[in-house]
């Protein structure tokens, strides 16, 4: 299996048509696409059906998705979700799917920093909350992965499950670039590769403590690699270790 993947497409008003080419290229380039968060700009229903028609219209391989801190701009996730399921998009949530015998699970992540400056939930209430947001999302990783049993499993987040990513982006933001609770259940399921957007100036690749390739597939951060080209990140799992293609040099 070929698989394409790309994050942070922060769909507008007037995004429509905008990433026809890269819907196109990943439909000949992979045999699933994944998208990593930020769908939309500001959560709106409007852009979630501009999205939806776009892909309806141009990418003609499955695609799986999950979203990001943008997406809940607006209030209207559950709405985003709905149109984008509608358009034949497979949401994750918690949820794992298997496809041509690859396992897919998938959440959005959430903030809270990495390593020994990850934030503990100790003190206000407000913090125990913020922690627990963390926990929470963790935990349903775990779950979607506790209950694939295919060989090869793949990770959709948007927040990054380690530090090392993210660096590039101030390191003032780091806490709200991701957490390091997400890493735990990358390490434990032996995931294959894991996908993550969010940090728009981070870092392309990384690997969890238990050497698990994690990818930062933000849009942003894949143009300056090649400015002139649709951008997504393609790896190929075949019956040996995973490797890592550029099609047409777009990653």
């Amino acid at each position: 299996m070929r698989i394409a993947a790309t994050a942070d497409l922060h769909y507008a008003k007037s995004s429509q048509g905008t990433l026809q080419a890269l819907f196109a290229d990943a439909s000949a380039a992979a045999d699933v696409l994944l998208l990593c968060g930020d769908l939309t700009d500001y959560g709106e229903v409007e852009e979630a059906r501009i999205l939806a028609h776009d892909i309806k219209a141009h990418l003609t391989i499955p695609a799986l998705a999950v979203l990001g801190n943008h997406d809940f701009e607006s209030g209207h996730a559950d709405k985003v979700t709905k149109i984008l399921a509608e358009a034949g998009v497979t949401m994750l949530d918690g949820e794992s799917v298997e496809i041509n015998g690859v396992g897919f699970a998938g959440v959005c992540g959430f903030g809270g920093g990495f390593g020994s400056s990850m934030l503990s939930a100790w003190g206000e209430p407000l913090i125990k909350s913020f922690v627990q947001e963390a926990v929470n999302h963790a935990m349903r990783l775990e779950r979607a992965l506790a209950r694939l049993e295919t060989e090869q499993r793949v990770v959709l987040l948007h927040y990054s499950p380690l530090r090392e990513t993210v660096v590039g982006e101030n390191p003032e933001i780091f806490p709200f670039m991701g957490s390091t609770r997400l890493e735990g259940p990358l390490n434990r399921h032996q995931v294959t590769a894991a996908f993550h957007g969010h940090a728009h100036h981070g870092t392309a690749a990384g690997h969890t403590s238990a050497g698990v390739p994690v990818y930062n597939v933000s849009l942003p951060l894949l143009k300056k690699a090649n400015p002139a080209q649709p951008c997504f990140r393609l790896l190929d799992l075949g019956e040996g270790p995973a490797t890592e293609g550029l099609p047409a040099q777009k990653a």
